[in-house]
């Protein structure tokens, strides 16, 4: 197996190995495991594996889950269909810097997402290091974000296009989660900044030591969540891939946000996703 570095932040390609071929071998997972907490993200081509090499590939990580909204394979349950099509010009979602699921309790580790069909041109994806974002931030914003939290909501998001009704029920289901702005790396214990496109808010900003008077909370909190939030815009953090059909993409969602550029409309992108369940962030 070669390891090819992508960018200094993040990224790298796997060349000459088959993930299922690291179903079966444990030293070959381990190896991949060790690689993906170095480099945040892994890509590989030409992986033309089954849906259940998939799913037993990507449940070595652990437990796999459902998504609420996005469509999972019946056969496999946790193999989650996100299928744009030419006749979904507004489905655009996905074009937000976001770590998955931080609207849960506990989000997810990470995720395997292979592609299935993609344009000949456009509908990269972009991934950004959040431990290098915490990293380099100012030291008087690290001292001021130390003890945050912040809400994270799948109403806000993924419910905003339904029906109140529908909306309400799946807040319900799901209520918002809280979260520490900084969290620690469970495998690593490196800090990372933890705000995306599911934050909508600080829980505990308004403090003597933060706010004198009204005016240093709004717009202070927002601005500063919006501060946080544009750091994974910065090129410096990032990693761009091209996909092609049997690519595939593994990354460390506690340590990195994500970004599907949504460039190609009228095309089909088919894409399968394993997501695995992690902890709740402390």
């Amino acid at each position: 197996m070669q390891v090819k570095q992508l960018t200094c932040a993040l990224g790298a390609e796997l060349v000459g190995v088959n993930l299922g071929d690291a179903v079966r071998d444990d030293g070959l997972f381990a190896e991949i495991r060790s690689l993906l907490l170095k480099h945040r993200v892994l890509f590989l081509r030409d992986q033309e594996i089954s849906r259940a090499e998939h799913v037993a590939f990507a449940r070595r990580f652990g437990e796999l889950e459902d998504h609420p909204v996005a469509g999972s394979d019946p056969e496999h349950p946790g193999l989650v269909r996100i299928y744009k099509t030419p006749d979904q010009p507004n489905d655009r979602y996905e074009n937000a810097w976001h770590s998955d699921t931080t609207w849960r309790e506990a989000p997810q580790f990470g995720a395997v997402l292979r592609c299935v069909e993609c344009p000949p041109v456009g509908g990269d994806t972009m991934w950004a290091n959040m431990a290098l974002a915490y990293e380099r931030l100012p030291e008087h914003i690290k001292t001021q974000i130390a003890d945050l939290r912040a809400r994270h909501s799948i109403e806000a998001s993924f419910g905003a296009v339904m029906p109140i009704e529908k909306r309400l029920a799946l807040k319900a289901q799901f209520p918002d989660a809280e979260h520490p702005v900084v969290r620690t790396h469970p495998d690593t214990g490196e800090k990372i900044l933890y705000v995306n496109a599911f934050a909508t808010h600080f829980t505990n900003f308004h403090t003597p030591e933060r706010v004198r008077f009204g005016q240093d909370a709004n717009p202070g909190a927002p601005d500063l969540l919006r501060y946080l939030i544009s750091q994974a815009y910065i090129p410096e953090y990032q990693v761009r891939w091209r996909w092609e059909p049997n690519s595939v993409a593994i990354w460390d969602n506690t340590a990195t946000q994500h970004y599907a550029v949504m460039d190609y409309p009228p095309c089909h992108r088919k894409m399968e996703r394993a997501g695995i369940i992690g902890s709740k962030p402390y």
